[in-house]
C-alpha cells in the first residue's frame, strides 16, 4: 500500500483491499449505519441515488447538475481515492440497513491538523437522525484516532436542516462568509461552525 503515512497502520483493522483489489475503509456507526470508502464499483449506485435526488439536492449543492453520467460519478470517486491515499481527505458512502443513502466526507489539512466536513442525504431518509450519527462518528474518529485539532462544517445560511447537525453536536458558530458560493445563479453566504478536540472530548466523555 504505497503512499500511506505510518499513521495509517493504526487503522489496520479498517483499511484493507476490497474484492475488486482497491482500497477499503469501513467505519461502523451503530447496528444500522456504516460509513464505507467510496470505490469505483459503487459508481452506478451512487449515480442513480444522485439522479433520484437531483431536485432535492440542487437547492443547496452546486455540483449536482454537472453530474450527467455514471462516468462523472466514477471520476469523482477516482479523485477521492487519490485524495484518500495522500490522506488529504476521505469520501464515504453512508449505508443504512445495507442501502446506500448518502455521502459524508472531509478535506484534511495535516499541517494544521484541521478537517472540513461535508455531507448529503437522500430525501426519503431525512428525519431519522442518520446524518447526525454519521457526523458524530466521523468527528470522533478524526479527533481520537487521527489527531485532528479542529473540525469545521460550513452550511448555506438558509439551509436550516443542514445547520441543525453541527448545532446539535455542539459545534460553535464562529463566523459568516459573505458571497461564499455561486449557487443557482446567485451568491449565498456560508455560516461556519467549528469545534476543537479538547472541547469535543470533554463534551462526550463527561
Amino acid at each position: 500500500l504505497s503512499g500511506f503515512s505510518k499513521s495509517w497502520w493504526t487503522d489496520i483493522d479498517r483499511i484493507g483491499l476490497s474484492k475488486a483489489g482497491g482500497l477499503m475503509f469501513n467505519l461502523k456507526v451503530d447496528r444500522n449505519i456504516q460509513l464505507r470508502l467510496l470505490e469505483e464499483r459503487h459508481a452506478e449506485m451512487l449515480y442513480l441515488l444522485t439522479v433520484r435526488n437531483r431536485d432535492h439536492l440542487r437547492k443547496w449543492l452546486s455540483w449536482v447538475d454537472r453530474v450527467i453520467s455514471v462516468q462523472d460519478t466514477r471520476n469523482f470517486i477516482k479523485l477521492s481515492l487519490k485524495q484518500f491515499e495522500a490522506w488529504k481527505g476521505i469520501q464515504m458512502g453512508i449505508w443504512y440497513n445495507e442501502e446506500l443513502v448518502g455521502v459524508i466526507g472531509c478535506e484534511i489539512n495535516m499541517e494544521n491538523r484541521t478537517a472540513t466536513i461535508g455531507y448529503w442525504l437522500a430525501a426519503r431518509f431525512q428525519g431519522r437522525g442518520i446524518m447526525t450519527r454519521a457526523c458524530k462518528a466521523l468527528i470522533d474518529y478524526l479527533f481520537r484516532e487521527k489527531g485532528m485539532d479542529c473540525i469545521e462544517i460550513r452550511c448555506v445560511v438558509e439551509n436550516r436542516r443542514s445547520r441543525a447537525i453541527p448545532e446539535r453536536l455542539g459545534l460553535a458558530q464562529e463566523g459568516l462568509v459573505r458571497n461564499a458560493e455561486l449557487l443557482n445563479g446567485r451568491y449565498v453566504d456560508h455560516v461556519v461552525y467549528r469545534i476543537h478536540r479538547e472541547k469535543w472530548v470533554k463534551s462526550y466523555d463527561g
